[in-house]
């Protein structure tokens, strides 16, 4: 548990964060930095701490007797027939994370407050599907793919800056139509024998259309088949559990339309668990100007994503995503491939907590920092207040050690017109 006395160690807090907020309103100089034996220029788009940085060599994913790899392995054994893609390193281009997939230019994800840059063209990928173009390209027509990916974001028990996703495709070139069908009839004969209750509220519509240059026969045979093999692998990973567990209700999944950049039609599944709907993946048709950019303008097919931490989160009932990070043996050791248990706290120190209240800098154009130019280009000496870049400085201070940051007041002085924010920071030790 952290204490923090109340006068001097406040103003050392004070100071600490916001010097480091201090810095966010400079340009940055064009120096160099080396990652992975790789030199990058840097230029007014790097945001990437060293603290993130640091994390690239941990790779969850492929740490024997881990949560998050004894969930891609039970995944990855589901679908045996599939190839399983691990990429060598995190940096992607630009090109790849947004552009290839068909993001628009000034689509959010695209901004500096929401991911991390190396430079203008380089940064660590937001997204598994930063691969996808590639994969397809390379003529994998059955893969699952799983990587670590980066995002600025708010910090509670459920984000992160760095998570792990799982994305898998399958693909059928257009003759492949009665292949399908009959594929198709002997997923549902078997999904039919498990007890499972499956409400698909889902449908094709404007909002969520079969793509024009699809026959939509097939693109319908296609999403069923998505959603035979999803519905199939939820029910390997929860209906164990819910096997064992006292509860007499059949395992229920639900699918929900959805707005992907790069599927339609889209879907969400959710899954009821422990009395809630909880949403579990996103997925769709493949969009076909990806595999057209791939070089595979013969086929069509479908994707899903998954974020490993979510689902084993529950899966594992752990309570804080911090601890999928801990070095500890008390927590390491109560896991085993093959095997989903249930974790067992053993750190039960309290929160403690501090408020801290300051000045939101005075933009100089405030109008200019919105939209695309938010996003790298033609930014103001003084960047607008972010939350995100808030956080980012929190967590540069306070490591993992920070729980959670709360926003719990903001006032407006009448006669400056100069706008505060007070925020809440719940400290917490995982291991301690």
């Amino acid at each position: 548990m952290v204490r923090i006395k109340k006068e001097s160690d406040d103003r050392i807090l004070y100071g600490l964060v916001m010097s480091r907020f201090s810095k966010l309103t400079e340009t940055s100089t064009s120096l160099e930095q080396k990652i992975e034996d790789i030199v990058y220029q840097k230029d007014a788009w790097t945001n990437t701490p060293p603290s993130i940085l640091a994390k690239l060599p941990r790779r969850l994913h492929q740490q024997q007797d881990h949560p998050i790899s004894i969930l891609r392995n039970l995944i990855e054994n589901h679908f045996q027939q599939f190839k399983a893609i691990s990429p060598a390193s995190a940096i992607v281009t630009t090109h790849m994370n947004f552009d290839e997939l068909g993001f628009p230019a000034d689509h959010p994800g695209r901004s500096l407050t929401d991911s991390y840059y190396l430079n203008q063209t380089h940064m660590l990928r937001t997204h598994t599907s930063a691969h996808e173009v590639e994969t397809f390209r390379a003529g994998n027509d059955k893969w699952l793919l799983s990587a670590d990916v980066y995002r600025r974001d708010e910090i509670d028990a459920s984000h992160y800056p760095v998570f792990h996703q799982m994305e898998g495709a399958r693909v059928w070139t257009r003759d492949q139509l009665q292949e399908l069908k009959d594929l198709n009839a002997k997923m549902a004969e078997e999904l039919a024998a498990c007890p499972l209750v499956i409400e698909d509220i889902s449908m094709t519509s404007e909002s969520n259309p079969y793509q024009p240059q699809h026959d939509p026969e097939m693109a319908k045979e296609i999403a069923q088949n998505l959603k035979h093999s999803l519905n199939s692998m939820i029910f390997q990973l929860f209906g164990r559990l819910k096997a064992k567990s006292t509860d007499e209700e059949p395992l229920k999944v639900r699918w929900i339309e959805a707005f992907f950049p790069f599927t339609t039609p889209s879907y969400e599944v959710e899954v009821f668990w422990n009395g809630e709907w909880l949403e579990i993946l996103g997925c769709g048709v493949v969009m076909q100007k990806t595999l057209d950019n791939a070089g595979a303008p013969q086929k069509l097919g479908w994707a899903f994503g998954l974020g490993l931490e979510r689902i084993a989160m529950i899966l594992f009932s752990i309570p804080d995503i911090r601890l999928f990070w801990s070095e500890d043996s008390r927590f390491l050791r109560q896991f085993q491939e093959g095997k989903i248990n249930t974790f067992k706290p053993y750190s039960k120190y309290p929160p403690c907590y501090k408020d801290l209240s300051f000045w939101l800098p005075e933009e100089k154009n405030p109008k200019e920092a919105h939209g695309a130019k938010a996003a790298g280009g033609g930014m103001t000496s003084i960047k607008p207040f972010h939350e995100n870049d808030f956080c980012e400085i929190v967590r540069d201070v306070a490591g993992d050690l920070i729980e959670s940051v709360t926003p719990i007041d903001e006032f407006t002085n009448k006669k400056t017109g100069r706008n505060s924010k007070c925020y809440r920071l719940n400290y917490r030790s995982m291991d301690r």
